[in-house]
């Protein structure tokens, strides 16, 4: 199976978009997102295909006007176990997906209502991979803070704040969006965890300027030359990112130890 995924296959997509980010041309379009299904080749065969499909997309006109192209290829096999476990990736791939190509010899199975046991796994699985990432970042942003590069440091506190959102997002829901505001996500989240509150106090002029910065850096520290943030703004945020992680760390756990009892009580009613 070819199946065309994403913005495209939803219709949301992004033509061209062309505009100044302090001072500095940039542009943006979408991709088009293909999922590629084979079980007959080994993943080197697959690779070299597609490596040929890519070289010949890319003559076909200028670069300026091509829509990227994104491949991604697994096994009937993988997609239909994350199917049946309702992974959100490969749910919504089903729901929006449209099939450019279908053989007829593989069919994508139905989604099942999940037990409580994998649920469990799944929101176990989801909190290690996010809140790994966040400390990936946080080291990163100690780096930089060492390095005397403040504004860097900024932006690897940004990214360390949205994975751990997203592990608070994904742990409760098993869903999340593509999101990268930090206000979006901070309002996502603190609905099933409103003790982020005392990370993020709203209300309190210094408390909501810091977390501007955050909210700012994610754009402004990769196209603003002129973003500047002070080594003391970056130990505030740090000292809050680390009450951050504790909170999420706290409220994750507690909320697998739910799934669990849940499971135990599902097994019982067998």
């Amino acid at each position: 199976m070819i199946i065309l995924y994403g913005s495209y296959a939803r219709g949301t997509y992004v033509k061209y978009d062309e505009r100044e980010k302090f001072g500095i041309p940039t542009f943006f379009k979408s991709d088009y997102d293909i999922l590629i299904i084979n079980n007959a080749w080994s993943y080197d065969k697959i690779e070299k295909k597609l490596a040929s499909v890519r070289n010949i997309y890319n003559k076909r006109e200028d670069y300026r006007y091509r829509v990227p192209v994104q491949f991604i290829h697994d096994s009937i096999k993988k997609v239909n176990e994350d199917l049946k476990c309702s992974r959100y990736f490969y749910t919504e791939l089903k729901r929006d997906g449209i099939i450019l190509y279908n053989s007829g010899n593989n069919k994508l199975a139905r989604r099942k209502p999940l037990k409580f046991e994998e649920i469990k796994k799944q929101g176990e699985e989801y909190f290690r991979e996010k809140f790994a990432k966040s400390k990936l970042f946080i080291e990163q942003a100690v780096f930089m803070c060492d390095k005397e590069e403040y504004v860097m440091s900024s932006f690897n506190l940004h990214q360390a704040c949205e994975n751990l959102f997203n592990a608070i997002l994904l742990t409760f829901t098993l869903k999340s969006d593509k999101e990268h505001n930090l206000d979006e996500l901070f309002r996502a989240s603190r609905g099933y965890v409103p003790e982020l509150i005392r990370v993020f106090p709203v209300g309190n002029e210094e408390e909501e300027r810091l977390f501007k910065i955050l909210v700012r850096s994610c754009i402004e520290a990769r196209y603003n030359p002129k973003f500047e943030v002070n080594r003391e703004d970056i130990e505030d945020l740090m000292v809050k990112i680390e009450k951050f992680g504790e909170i999420t760390s706290q409220a994750c756990e507690q909320r697998i130890k739910e799934y669990g009892e849940l499971a135990k009580g599902e097994k019982k009613r067998k």
